[in-house]
């Protein structure tokens, strides 16, 4: 495991061979499988869960609620909500589930609305807006995100 010096990590739930690079924070509870690459400038909050062999590229914030399975990449700057109404200072009693299955791949600059499920091996285009569930192995682009197609 690495974990830059210039990043705030307060997990003690990270997985041999991770690595978190400068700028990172991961709060206390966050769980980090094995062999991840948490780059620069990205923030995991309490209740995220990711699993083996994960990339989270930079300007990633993981909110609560986030389930990532193994072998997801997180791609620049992909924006997660995790409330759907949100407003200042009222928190709901328990965030949204968001989960994204094995293999699936987003792209930079996507948003992925709470609640919803992104199948295995599924790929969200750059800049698309997820605003349901994505089947496996769908292709997904545009706002809001439609299937154009399906990788085998």
């Amino acid at each position: 495991m690495f974990i830059h010096p210039l990043s705030d990590v307060q997990s003690q739930q990270i997985g041999e061979g991770t690595r978190v690079w400068q700028f990172s924070v991961v709060l206390q509870g966050a769980v980090i499988g094995k062999n991840c690459n948490i780059c620069a400038h990205t923030l995991v909050e309490g209740d995220v869960v990711l699993g083996d062999d994960v990339t989270v590229k930079s300007g990633v914030y993981l909110w609560d609620g986030l389930r990532v399975e193994d072998r997801v990449f997180i791609g620049p700057c992909a924006t997660f909500a995790n409330d759907k109404k949100p407003r200042s200072k009222q928190y709901p009693e328990q965030f949204l589930t968001t989960v994204l299955k094995q293999g699936c791949s987003l792209g930079a600059n996507c948003t992925i609305l709470p609640g919803v499920t992104i199948g295995r091996n599924a790929m969200v285009g750059a800049g698309a807006v997820v605003t349901r569930d994505v089947p496996d192995n769908a292709v997904v682009v545009g706002n809001p995100a439609r299937i154009i197609k399906y990788v085998e």
